[in-house]
């Protein structure tokens, strides 16, 4: 239970982060994604609180590519 737990935590931490990070960033990143994927759009890159699976969802079926490899993808942009 208590191997569950810290998993769960450390799952729970690195989202937080990815959430805190990615918003931080986002503008500088939205015009790097439009380069790097011509077909987004600005509809495609707007963010809205509480939909996250359906925002990551179509930035998946649009570079297809898969939310870590994106999350890896735009830490790498800086």
């Amino acid at each position: 239970m208590v191997i569950a737990q810290k998993v769960y935590y450390k799952h729970l931490n690195l989202c937080i982060m990815d959430k805190l990070e990615i918003k931080g960033k986002w503008n500088e990143w939205k015009g790097k994604l439009k380069q790097a994927h011509g077909d987004l759009t600005d509809d495609d890159l707007e963010y809205n609180e509480g939909k996250d699976d359906e925002f990551w969802g179509n930035l998946q079926q649009k570079t297809g590519k898969t939310k870590d490899d994106l999350i890896h993808w735009l830490r790498g942009l800086g």
